[in-house]
């Protein structure tokens, strides 16, 4: 079975780079969708608190009869649950639908720029996690490289992980260079630019998006390798040292989407990806993600 490359975070810990996104993923999917990303050779799934979809990631790591010590789990912390000792109990409701008393990677979900203290806070209890063995690695999502500084200039320990929109229309340089300077590593979400096709129900990604999966780039790289435009895409990340962790329910897709390890991309070609980025977001800048406009509260285990 074909294994995804390694990558060694700054705290020495190793991770999957290619992994499985739930975000959008009915609890009555995801079961099934985690059974067969782990038959396919994933062994890495990614999802969050306000996914409403942890207990059912859990469930399907049990049913797929692969074991709990071959499968890093990635879950996010969100900002209702900010503030120390909340985020703290935030870890418990997280690990006990999860079922497991150990979460590999713990992000913050958003920066709540309108109520920093408390995301300090929230970070605080992280590291406590971590040292006291709870999680493995520790990070956040979503956090602009103004974010990152103010974040640690106050905290002790350095993000492992950035997770944020990154994809050929949208790849932030000075985002890119802050994570460089801080040995962070970017992890994309819609690595594949999903963000510009898929349904906006909360109506926070930018108006007349236009869609990766349309660009004559891509389709002439795909064309040229005998592949999908999204294969296109997640081997551009992984050759540039990117984590990701593409979304699908579909056994086929998620197959598809696993089978990127043996292609490999010229410097003009990579160049020619990156030349493709806009400059502009297609998803919600983070200052509109306030406790008001994300005010979900996540149940108990």
């Amino acid at each position: 079975m074909t294994a995804a490359p390694l990558l060694t975070l700054n705290n020495g810990v190793t991770m999957p780079a290619f992994g499985l996104g739930v975000y959008q993923s009915a609890p009555e999917e995801t079961i099934a969708a985690v059974e067969a990303a782990l038959a396919t050779g994933y062994r890495h799934i990614d999802t969050a608190a306000v996914y409403f979809n942890e207990r059912e990631v859990g469930e399907g790591i049990r049913r797929s009869g692969v074991d709990r010590s071959e499968v890093f789990i990635e879950t996010k912390i969100w900002i209702t649950d900010y503030g120390y000792e909340q985020t703290l109990h935030a870890f418990d409701k997280s690990a006990g639908k999860l079922g497991v008393d150990r979460i590999d990677l713990l992000i913050l979900h958003q920066p709540l720029p309108s109520a920093f203290d408390r995301t300090i806070a929230s970070y605080r209890a992280l590291e406590k996690l971590l040292a006291d063995g709870r999680v493995g690695s520790i990070g956040v999502s979503n956090f602009t490289a103004d974010h990152l500084e103010a974040l640690l200039e106050r905290t002790e320990i350095v993000p492992a992980v950035n997770q944020v929109e990154l994809h050929p229309y949208f790849r932030p340089r000075d985002l890119r260079q802050a994570h460089a300077e801080h040995g962070i590593l970017t992890q994309a979400w819609s690595p594949i630019g999903g963000v510009t096709f898929y349904p906006d129900p909360l109506g926070w990604a930018a108006e007349n998006r236009t869609s990766t999966l349309a660009e004559p780039v891509i389709l002439g790289i795909a064309e040229t390798h005998g592949r999908t435009a999204a294969q296109v895409m997640l081997a551009w990340h992984l050759q540039q040292g990117r984590s990701v962790i593409p979304k699908s329910v579909k056994p086929a897709r998620i197959a598809e989407n696993f089978d990127v390890f043996d292609l490999k991309l010229s410097a003009e070609e990579l160049a020619a990806l990156d030349a493709l980025d806009k400059g502009v977001r297609s998803g919600p800048d983070s200052a509109a993600v306030t406790l008001e406009t994300g005010d979900w509260p996540i149940p108990e285990a």
